[in-house]
Formats: C-alpha cells, sequence, structure tokens
C-alpha cells in the first residue's frame, strides 16, 4: 500500500514540475509572447473604450428634441477605427500565439526523438512503440492546443478583468463592490472543478497511449491474428481497451463540462445584481442612462474572461497530463555516455570476452563467466537451443547492452573504452529481422555508406544476387519503398539488407539467420558470396540451420548461456556430442 502511495506522490510531483518547465521551455521566445501580450493589450483596451463610446451615444440621444447627431457620429467613427485595430491585433495575436505552441511543440518532438536515440535498448525492449509514437504524437498535439487556447484566452482574459475593473471602480465604487464581492464564487466553482478533472485527464492519456500500442501490435501482426482466426478476439480486446478509455474519457469531459455552465450561471447572477442595483441608481439621479449602459457591458465583459478561464484551466489540466508523460520519457536514464577520451578507430578484427557474465532481470542470470578470443579473420558459428544466449552475446558485441560482469575487449581495448559510433561502426549486421526505411531501394542499400557511386550500389547489389529482382522493379533502383518494405516480398527485404553489408564491407559481420527468408537456389549463391565477403574479415554467425556453418573456422555451442562444445564441424561431429546430436537431428527430422 505504502509503494503505490509513493508511486501516487512521485507522479504528483512530476506533475507538479510540469508547468515550470513549459514556461521554461516557452522563454526562448520571449519577443513573440511580447507581441502578444501588447496585442492582447491593445484588443482589450479597443473592448474596454467600445462600451464608453456605447454609453456616451446614448446619453447624446436621451431625451425628445436633446440628439446630438455630430456627436454620435464621432461615437460610431471612433468605435469602427477602434473595431478595425482590434481586428488586426487579434490577427497578429492569433498569428503568435500559433508560433509559439508550434515552435514549443516542436522543440518537445525533437527532444524527445533525440532522447529515444540515448535511451538504451533495454528501455526500448520493455516500452510498447505505440505507447512511445502517442506520447511524440497524441500528446505533443494535446499540449500544443491547451497552449495555444491558454496563449490566446489567458492573456486577453486576466487584462480584461483587471481593465475592467479600474474602469468600474472610477465610474461608481459601490456597484464596482458588489461585482467584486460575487466573483470569488465562479473562482472557487472552477477551482473545485479543476482539482477533479486533472487525474481523469491524466489516465486518458494513459490508456491513449495503451490503445496506440495494441493497435500498432496488431497492425504488425495482422497476419498471425488472421492465420490463427484471433479476429473476434482482438475485437473483443480492442472494445475493451475502448471501453476503459471512454469511461476515464467520459469522467474527464464530465467533470470539465461542469465548469462552464457552474461559471455561466454565476456569472448571469452577477449580471443581474448589476442591472438590478445600476437601474436604482439611475432612478435615483445617481448614475447616467449611458453610465448604466456602461456597467451592464462591463458586468459581462468582467464576468466572460472567468468563464474562458476556467475554460483554459480545464483544458491545461490535459495539456500538463500530456507534457507530464513527455517530461516522463525525457527524464528517463540515458545509456551510459562514452568515456572520456574514448577511442574511435578501426578494428583490427580481434575480440576478446573474458569472463563475461549478463542478465536482464537480476535474479535470473543468463550468461556467466563466458570466455572467447577470436583472431583476426576468424569465423566464429553460434548455434544452440532457443534462449540460450546467442542474440544477446550479439546485443553484448554490439553494445546495445552492457556486461554485468567481466569484460569485451576490441583491438585489445575495452568495448565501454570505445566510442559506441566507431564500435558499431566497425560491425556489418545482417539479421533475421529485416527493416528498411521509407524512401528509394538506392537509399537503403546506401544506408551505411551515404556517398556511394552508383557503380558501387549495383556491385553489392549484385553480389547479393539482388540486382536481377531490383532491375524489375517499376522504377529499379528509383523504386520508393513503404513503410518497413511493406511491398517486397521478405526475401527481397532480406536481399536488400544484405547488398546494404556488402556495399560497407566493415572489418567485422555479424550474421543474424542472414538468409533464413531466402529460397534454397539463392542461399547457396548468398553463402558462396558471404564466403568471399567473410575473407579477412572476423565474422560471427548465429544460426539455426547448421548446414549453412560448416565452414566456420570455429563453432560455439551454447546453452542455458555456457559454451559447452567449441571446434570445427569435424572436431564436433567426431566428438558425437551436443552438436553432432543437433545436426543429425535435423538431417533426421529433413529425411522424415
Amino acid at each position: 500500500m505504502s509503494g503505490e502511495k509513493d508511486a501516487f506522490l512521485k507522479k504528483k510531483m512530476k506533475n507538479a514540475d510540469a508547468l515550470p518547465r513549459v514556461l521554461r521551455r516557452i522563454r526562448p521566445y520571449r519577443p513573440y509572447v511580447a507581441l502578444s501580450l501588447f496585442c492582447a493589450l491593445i484588443q482589450v483596451a479597443a473592448a474596454l473604450l467600445i462600451p464608453i463610446l456605447c454609453g456616451r451615444a446614448i446619453d447624446y440621444m436621451v431625451g425628445a428634441g436633446q440628439v446630438d447627431f455630430a456627436a454620435i457620429i464621432r461615437c460610431l467613427v471612433l468605435i469602427l477605427a477602434i473595431t478595425g485595430l482590434s481586428a488586426v491585433a487579434q490577427w497578429v495575436l492569433s498569428a503568435c500565439n500559433h508560433r509559439i505552441a508550434f515552435l514549443v511543440s516542436r522543440d518537445l518532438r525533437n527532444d524527445a526523438m533525440a532522447k529515444i536515440q540515448k535511451l538504451p535498448l533495454s528501455y526500448l525492449d520493455a516500452h510498447p512503440s505505440g505507447d512511445l509514437v502517442s506520447r511524440l504524437i497524441a500528446d505533443v498535439d494535446a499540449f500544443s492546443d491547451g497552449l495555444l487556447m491558454g496563449f490566446t484566452q489567458l492573456f486577453t482574459g486576466v487584462l480584461t478583468i483587471v481593465g475592467t475593473l479600474g474602469i468600474m471602480l472610477a465610474l461608481n465604487v459601490a456597484i464596482t463592490l458588489i461585482v467584486v464581492v460575487l466573483t470569488p464564487l465562479s473562482l472557487f466553482v472552477a477551482a473545485f472543478i479543476a482539482r477533479r478533472t486533472h487525474r481523469y485527464f491524466q489516465g486518458q492519456a494513459r490508456v491513449r497511449g495503451s490503445q496506440t500500442a495494441l493497435i500498432n501490435e496488431w497492425m504488425e501482426g495482422q497476419e498471425v491474428v488472421k492465420a490463427f482466426g484471433h479476429e473476434d478476439e482482438s475485437l473483443q480486446a480492442f472494445d475493451e481497451m475502448n471501453e476503459e478509455l471512454g469511461k476515464v474519457s467520459l469522467k474527464a469531459v464530465f467533470f470539465s463540462s461542469l465548469t462552464n455552465p457552474s461559471t455561466r450561471l454565476v456569472n448571469n447572477i452577477i449580471y443581474a445584481v448589476v442591472g438590478l442595483v445600476s437601474a436604482v441608481f439611475a432612478v435615483q439621479g445617481k448614475v447616467s442612462i449611458g453610465d448604466m449602459s456602461v456597467f451592464l457591458s462591463y458586468a459581462s465583459q468582467y464576468a466572460k474572461p472567468f468563464n474562458e478561464i476556467s475554460g483554459v484551466i480545464t483544458e491545461m489540466q490535459n495539456a500538463l497530463a500530456c507534457a507530464g508523460r513527455i517530461f516522463e520519457l525525457l527524464d528517463e536514464k540515458e545509456e551510459i555516455p562514452d568515456a572520456e577520451g574514448a577511442q574511435d578507430a578501426v578494428s583490427d578484427g580481434h575480440v576478446e570476452l573474458k569472463d563475461v557474465s549478463f542478465r536482464y532481470e537480476a535474479d535470473r542470470p543468463l550468461i556467466e563467466d563466458f570466455s572467447l578470443d577470436v583472431h583476426p579473420g576468424q569465423r566464429i558459428a553460434i548455434v544452440g537451443p532457443t534462449g540460450c544466449g546467442k542474440t544477446t552475446l550479439i546485443n553484448l558485441l554490439m553494445r546495445f547492452y552492457d556486461v554485468d560482469g567481466g569484460s569485451i575487449r576490441v583491438k585489445d581495448t575495452d568495448i565501454r573504452n570505445w566510442k559506441r559510433h566507431a564500435l558499431r561502426g566497425n560491425y556489418g549486421m545482417v539479421l533475421q529481422d529485416t527493416w528498411l526505411k521509407k524512401g528509394t531501394v538506392r537509399e537503403n542499400i546506401a544506408y551505411g555508406k551515404p556517398d556511394a557511386a552508383e557503380e558501387e550500389i549495383i556491385a553489392a547489389a549484385k553480389a547479393a544476387h539482388a540486382h536481377s529482382f531490383i532491375r524489375r522493379l517499376p522504377k529499379g533502383y528509383d523504386t520508393e519503398i513503404t513503410e518497413n518494405g511493406g511491398n517486397l516480398s521478405q526475401g527481397q527485404r532480406q536481399l536488400l539488407c544484405i547488398a546494404r553489408v556488402m556495399l560497407a564491407l566493415p572489418p567485422m559481420l555479424i550474421l543474424d539467420e542472414a538468409t533464413s527468408s531466402i529460397d534454397t537456389r539463392t542461399e547457396i549463391r548468398i553463402q558462396a558470396a558471404f564466403h568471399a565477403m567473410m575473407q579477412g574479415r572476423t565474422s560471427f554467425i548465429v544460426a539455426h540451420r547448421l548446414s549453412t556453418i560448416r565452414k566456420a573456422d570455429v563453432i560455439l555451442v551454447m546453452q542455458s548461456g555456457h559454451i559447452v562444445e567449441a571446434g570445427s564441424h569435424e572436431q564436433l561431429m567426431k566428438k558425437q556430442g551436443f552438436y553432432a546430436h543437433l545436426y543429425n537431428s535435423q538431417f533426421a527430422g529433413a529425411e522424415t
């Protein structure tokens, strides 16, 4: 129970910190803020002057035969001029406020994207990508809308209240005091509702993020959903998520929608009281009919900003809740920065792992006391059952994760003393899960070497046996690839990923089931190309099909995070151990 309370208090402190952090982000755009305030001042001054001119015009026409047409026309001309100036000020004010909201939102998105690049892989593995997308898009949009409303209505509202109050005090203190005494009722109602609204907007943002993550998950796995006939279950889960979102949204909307009618009721009461009192004063001759008209206009103007500000406060609750989620992402712990004086060089291909230990969860060790010495140019194959630590070992070599114990050395230097960018630039990776960016075929092949010449790109595509299918595409190398290669087959996507590595040709290679989606005939050709590419390059090959790694210099057989066997294919087969059992079982299964 105390843990839940601590979490609640921690979240509350983060939300309280959101407003000053937002204000700090607005600070660089003070010129826009100053211009916005100046235009708001002009707009408010115009709104305050027009009732006075209207009141004077009324006084110029009270009584039979006492109409001063010249004075009335002067008032009308002034009203038209002030209205025009107010319209220009309103346009500039709106432009400034939109600019401020855009710039602050842009900065937030840029910072969030930059933050994601610096987050450790462990964070990205533990958080749904859909939730991150929701924070960067939906939450920033909601924040931007709230910020825009705040600047547009808050400035003018506060200035209107101050200006109206000052002029009413100058006209009649007694009537003004009635307005001032009744006004706190409106503030009390707005504050009471706003306190209860904030937590529902927080829940709305949280559930919306979960919903985006769920949609993203199903979009990526729609084929599997259909293959297993889980369409109804998916719809049911989505309905449940929608129902949960509906509940928190309904509560948020219900309480926030109470604000406007509640404050409007209070404001109408104030207007009625002011009308009654000023009418009594007018009958007694203490104020003119024109002044009575001015007071009624000001009573309406004075009350209206409170109504608008209460709506702004409600919207700002949602905006701050969304900003809190973005700041929560920005506050996440980044991966350990590069060491001071970290190495930036080209590897000689020598890799040494000494007493390496690693675990994803504190109470579940995965790799323990793992040692390996890889000489330059060696081909190291890594095999073993699912979950034995093959892919984890690759993640450690690339420093996507840092070891918990021991060390990994490249070129006789601990990789923690390498610049990450330099270390990873020494590896060329082809993974089982392909990734292509939206762009042309040419851009995707040249992803690791953007300055590559056309001849180099074509040569790499030919080496990867991708050139023939690329030529058949509608625009060849200029064909646009849709998101993650949706308009290509899985095998074609993998060939492009192989071509990408063929072009860069770094000193070390990591091939994780690199030919898993390619037909047997093409695979034989690719294996021949890989054999040529691996000459003189240190290579780590993760394979489930053991027939593909028979030519490896050393085959490491892993089980439960340990090397249980090591040697060439011939040596391991002679031992008749775990590797021989795995190898024979694969071929026995194929024959069966």
